[in-house]
């Protein structure tokens, strides 16, 4: 009887956080091919326990969280927890050759991390290869118990997680692409929670259908986990409210249509204020390049109960891809909380300032017979980072020579007209990291080039969130621009878009020791070498030092 009232007392405990911390969340993901029909066809792809998109991991800020991955697959797989800080745990970030190598075929590695001061919507995929194409899903942070959400407490709360699809093997579309120099092929359909819609070629597909009653209020958690697109999304005949984006509250205002890049995601409050009826959910592309896009709009359903299926479906029109207005109307809208309980830290001074341009180039491969002895680059600073064979962060850990170097350029090499079009189209080759000592303040103007044409590059930085202090077109002036940074209340994110022929500029602490990959989130930028690496070092003492490797860190 003691022995059960011992039991009881362990109970009451753990629904009580502030006596006792019961908080590790464990979760295993068997990574393994399942048969998937879409567009009418069928074909095998890799999944998560089976599930496209993947299952959503549920954590409150400050758990610690453990997933153990499995490998079943013939592709080697790490995941990425898009936007966990990761304090000083830098093995359980996820990039292969970066922070870890890949976990082979037949085996398994235990991500070990704690989420702490975050809160919000953020995702995990896979951060090898394309399969993050498939292998992808959502990661919910609820707030501490009994901490209430700075916005009005929805009824209820719905992932939706925007993605692509193409009818052929993934990894044989970049495969094919590498081998002759050119694009890869467009996705063949975007998709709504795995689901295109109704299309032309397949109008008996179904698509995902968000019931709701009259008079509640909805959180969508909205995800784009797509390859290479940032996406439009709009709901007709409702407003959204933004209330945060990439985990980070953000003053909230309403507005119509959203724009979410690759990596990105966006939490927005939907009240159902209409009697009844269905109404077209969309997602649809955002290039205000001339470059080549998948152009099927995928379609989902908004349903308030009682409605007949058959009633008919009130139609939303979808931007054009190139409305920039519509985006930058979303963009511009942006804004930190900056409350008491949620203030906007952003630092007001700068150890180390870096100009980085980031684009698009040609080198020579005597191999691509279709790209006629030449292949599509990319590159941050004329450099086109070259993946390495042992992992960045145990190379720097364990003082191994010869993986990478430590003079990633904090300039371009040779000033030009960013955004005109250069002569000089060839980059430079190198596994290039810039090293900030622990604790120190970093700026970064990202600006968009014309070389081969201007584009939007939303470019990922992992470890941290910044301050996106200001964005313009043109060339950036180091002279009069910042004068128009906004230091008060600027967004705060972990993915940013540098806007076609123009440039982002954002601000960081260094508090996180370790390698911490940033690069474009369109995977085919990434694929052609737009990357880089922050290398931070240790601070004083164990609590500004990163943790020591975990025994099963898997090996290249």
């Amino acid at each position: 009887m003691k022995y059960s009232w011992v039991r009881i007392l362990v109970l009451v405990a753990c629904l009580l956080p502030a006596l006792v911390e019961c908080r590790v969340r464990k979760y295993t993901f068997n990574v393994v091919l399942k048969n998937t029909n879409r567009l009418c066809a069928s074909k095998p792809i890799v999944t998560v326990n089976g599930r496209f998109p993947g299952p959503t991991l549920y954590v409150r800020e400050d758990d610690t969280v453990l997933v153990r991955v499995v490998n079943h697959v013939k592709y080697n797989v790490s995941i990425h927890w898009h936007g966990i800080r990761q304090l000083r745990t830098g093995w359980s970030d996820g990039p292969a050759y970066i922070t870890q190598c890949p976990i082979q075929t037949g085996q398994s590695y235990l991500y070990n991390f704690t989420v702490t001061g975050q809160r919000g919507t953020l995702l995990w995929h896979a951060h090898v290869l394309w399969l993050r194409a498939t292998v992808h899903g959502a990661i919910v942070i609820l707030p501490k118990r009994g901490v209430p959400y700075p916005f009005p407490k929805p009824d209820k709360e719905v992932v939706v997680i925007l993605g692509e699809w193409w009818k052929s093997d993934v990894e044989a579309v970049i495969n094919q692409a590498l081998s002759s120099g050119l694009a890869p092929n467009v996705s063949d359909a975007h998709t709504i929670n795995g689901h295109p819609g109704p299309v032309s070629n397949c109008p008996s597909q179904g698509g995902f259908s968000l019931q709701v009653e009259a008079g509640k209020t909805y959180l969508l958690r909205i995800i784009n986990a797509a390859l290479n697109e940032e996406l439009f999304f709009k709901i007709a005949g409702h407003q959204l409210s933004v209330v945060e984006v990439d985990a980070v509250y953000t003053k909230p205002f309403k507005i119509d249509t959203l724009v979410i890049a690759p990596g990105q995601t966006t939490n927005a409050l939907i009240t159902a204020d209409q009697s009844s009826g269905k109404y077209l959910m969309a997602a649809s592309p955002f290039m205000d390049s001339p470059i080549a896009v998948d152009n099927l709009t995928a379609t989902a359903t908004l349903h308030y109960s009682g409605t007949l299926a058959s009633s008919p479906t009130t139609l939303t029109s979808p931007p054009p891809p190139n409305a920039t207005a519509v985006a930058n109307k979303f963009i511009n809208s942006l804004r930190s909380l900056n409350s008491k309980k949620y203030p906007a830290k952003v630092p007001l001074t700068v150890d180390h300032s870096l100009f980085i341009t980031v684009g698009l180039g040609i080198n020579p491969c005597a191999t691509c017979v279709a790209g006629n002895g030449s292949r599509a680059v990319a590159s941050m600073n004329n450099v086109t980072f070259v993946m390495p064979t042992t992992a960045i962060l145990q190379a720097h850990y364990f003082n191994i020579s010869g993986v990478y170097t430590t003079d990633f350029p904090a300039n371009p090499p040779v000033a030009f007209n960013y955004t005109g079009s250069p002569a000089n189209l060839k980059t430079e080759n190198g596994t290039k990291v810039y090293r900030v000592p622990y604790n120190s303040t970093v700026q970064v103007v990202l600006q968009d080039t014309g070389i081969i044409a201007p584009e939007n590059h939303p470019v990922h930085l992992h470890g941290f969130n910044f301050f996106a202090v200001g964005k313009g077109l043109g060339n950036y002036n180091p002279k009069t621009d910042p004068q128009n940074f906004n230091l008060i209340d600027p967004v705060e994110r972990n993915t940013v878009g540098v806007p076609s022929g123009g440039w982002t500029a954002i601000r960081f602490l260094a508090d996180n020791p370790g390698v911490w990959f940033m690069h474009c989130h369109l995977e085919v930028h990434t694929t052609w070498g737009l990357k880089m690496a922050f290398l931070v070092d240790n601070g004083k003492g164990p609590n500004q030092s990163i943790i020591p490797p975990p025994s099963d860190l898997p090996k290249c």
